[in-house]
């Protein structure tokens, strides 16, 4: 064998598990995918909602 499958098993988790660590933190580092002080974000389909509602309005008002 050239490689040994325990310690390749190990290496690749060591890898998969930084991997890992670095993609969550260049998240939490950028505005819009900062999960721990990040603002709510609004879609266009709320806002659109609350500006005209879905019934249209009769004439009683």
């Amino acid at each position: 064998m050239i490689f040994d499958p325990r310690k390749t098993l190990v290496v690749q988790g060591v890898f998969l598990f930084g991997l890992a660590v670095m993609i969550h933190l260049v998240l939490l580092s950028t505005e819009r995918f900062n999960w721990f002080e990040g603002a709510p974000i609004t879609t266009g389909a709320v806002e659109q909602s609350i500006d005209s509602p879905l019934v249209p309005p009769t004439m009683f008002g």
